[in-house]
């Protein structure tokens, strides 16, 4: 079995993936850079960590797996402590155990585990598509330096006569023209004004109406209520969280409606937190803000209700 392969896959839609009883690879967003010294530009990525205090099983790996290769979970889940056992006896001999377009592991002098991440693969679908390029340095000429030379090399001067001489002989209708601009600014400003003015005393005079007609439809509703209802007090508590217990996803919505009130009468805070992109309508046990509070829950519930429910890391908008 080829656990990378399937780690690989679970990191392009969640933030971690957990291998039971040896660690976690974690993601995080970086906005996209650019390198200065050679004129490259990075696209936005997910950069990979590694947590070897992360080992408690989730059941997101396995879940997968079984789905993937069509096995009960109890078999994914020894495949996978088999597979962790190969890899801790490949690590202790002191070798370096590399995953493919994820990373290389290895251990140090004090035991523990170090991970140096791949950067040929971008785990974030959002920059799918998108590849670092360089660009070519721009060169910038500095004409006025240039300018400055030709006029050291060619003067030109012009003496007062030669002003005298170039003003009596300017085109007269520029005059002209000078003063038709001008006044056609004037006009255009005095129109605008005026037209600013009809505007504003149109909307004066259309809200004076309005508040007429609404103080008129106020004073023809107006009623008294002899024996007022007392006011009710509705407290809705609003879950919040990233960590969500998978109950179930369903094509039809009404089915989901239904298995939200089933849960509910069972004690669950359970809801719906919108359609995957399968077009299926989630729905959850709960929601956490704490991943252990999520995990131990998750435990709970798979040993007495449903041993197909998992974690779902994910922060709703």
């Amino acid at each position: 079995m080829h656990i990378e392969t399937y780690i690989s896959d679970l990191l392009y839609r969640y933030d971690c993936v957990t291998i039971p009883e040896f660690g976690a690879f974690l993601t995080k967003r970086v906005s996209a850079k650019i390198d200065e010294s050679n004129h490259t530009f990075f696209p936005p990525r997910k950069v990979i960590s590694f947590n070897e205090q992360l080992q408690h099983n989730d059941g997101l790996l396995a879940s997968y797996i079984a789905d993937a290769e069509k096995i009960p979970y109890e078999v994914a889940v020894q495949k996978i402590s088999k597979q962790v056992k190969s890899i801790k006896s490949f690590l202790t001999e002191g070798e370096t155990l590399s995953f493919s377009t994820i990373g290389d592991l290895v251990l140090n002098s004090d035991g523990k585990v170090v991970f140096e991440p791949s950067h040929n693969s971008n785990y974030l679908t959002d920059a799918f598509g998108l590849t670092e390029f360089k660009s070519s340095n721009v060169n910038r000429e500095v004409y006025r330096q240039q300018v400055e030379s030709l006029e050291d090399v060619i003067p030109i001067s012009i003496t007062p006569e030669r002003r005298a001489s170039a003003a009596s002989s300017s085109r007269p209708y520029l005059k002209y023209a000078a003063v038709a601009l001008i006044a056609l600014t004037i006009g255009g400003f005095a129109a605008s004004s005026f037209y600013n003015n009809q505007v504003e005393t149109h909307n004066q005079l259309a809200q004076e109406a309005a508040n007429v007609q609404l103080d008129a439809k106020v004073q023809e509703a107006t009623f008294v209520i002899e024996n007022p209802l007392p006011a009710a007090t509705l407290n809705v508590e609003k879950q919040q969280g990233k960590f969500h217990i998978i109950a179930g996803a369903f094509r039809i919505e009404e089915n989901s409606d239904k298995k939200v009130e089933q849960l509910q009468e069972l004690g669950f805070k359970a809801r719906k937190i919108g359609v995957n992109k399968y077009g299926l309508h989630e729905v959850v046990y709960s929601s956490y803000e704490n991943s252990n509070e999520a995990l131990v829950a998750l435990r709970d519930i798979r040993q007495n209700y449903n041993k197909e429910a998992w974690l779902l890391v994910r922060e709703l908008e």
